[in-house]
């Protein structure tokens, strides 16, 4: 509760609606501060319903406030939908910095901070979990991923077998009565998590140079259609695709544009 910053709970007294992912949890809070504010719930189940709702009740002049459980709305929490449907309508979107459990862990993990990547849940479907981080693998930034306590083990398990085993950072329940960060390899932490406990930040080292020239080499070895299906995977347009597969294979970009062209 300590996390919490002197302007949000200035906004939180003068809004007319809190919104929140759990009301009891949010209501905690603000009996905790001495705040007396209506509540609707907003959570991730509901937020198709719920933002229009909401949305209607901006238009009648109320003013919202948007509440997670814990850490940022937005952030593997609700808080995407409305936003956009508010931008959607011209409301004005007010941002209250606040406690992020990535950057937060991220910041005292000992890893490469300058450049990271953070890609929250990873999905259930092990074929799709293999599948993005098989999208990762050669990325040098140090990617985060969130993960529940039932989860950790087959998820760090999954992630060295794709990922390689690197030295990683474990953090769990940030900024609670028990955060505790676990450093090492892969393998070192998956030995010392017997009975995990708490929500999980995973942080992992990017890789090396040594293995973006691998994979370039496996890349350069794929067809120009598989090259150009790796990355429109990873949501890149046309255009960007071909200047890639140019950079990776060293040749003019108006040679595989024309190669492609030829082929519509």
């Amino acid at each position: 509760m300590e996390d919490i910053t002197l302007r949000a709970i200035k906004i939180l007294k003068e809004v007319d609606l809190i919104a929140a992912e759990d009301t009891r949890h949010t209501l905690k809070l603000l009996n905790h501060l001495q705040i007396n504010k209506p509540l609707i719930s907003y959570y991730r189940e509901s937020e198709n319903v719920k933002s229009n709702i909401l949305i209607d009740k901006i238009l009648n002049g109320e003013s919202i406030a948007l509440v997670s459980d814990a850490g940022t709305p937005g952030i593997s929490d609700p808080g995407e939908k409305i936003v956009k449907e508010a931008i959607k309508n011209n409301i004005e979107i007010v941002p209250v910095p606040g406690a992020c459990a990535a950057i937060t862990a991220l910041i005292s993990s000992g890893l490469n901070t300058k450049e990271f990547i953070f890609i929250g849940f990873l999905s259930v479907n092990k074929k799709e979990k293999i599948e993005k981080l098989e999208e990762l693998k050669f990325l040098s930034q140090t990617i985060i991923f969130y993960e529940a306590p039932h989860k950790i083990i087959n998820t760090l398990e999954t992630i060295k077998g794709v990922l390689g085993d690197r030295n990683a950072v474990v953090a769990r329940e940030m900024t609670k009565i028990h955060e505790e960060y676990i450093r090492g390899k892969i393998s070192d932490i998956i030995e010392k998590m017997e009975f995990p406990k708490g929500e999980f930040v995973i942080m992992v080292e990017g890789s090396d140079h040594n293995a973006k020239e691998e994979q370039i080499k496996v890349l350069n070895n794929l067809s120009l259609e598989e090259h150009y299906k790796y990355y429109e995977k990873q949501d890149f347009d046309k255009k960007e695709i071909i200047k890639k597969i140019a950079k990776d294979r060293n040749v003019n970009k108006n040679e595989i544009y024309k190669y492609f062209l030829d082929k519509e």
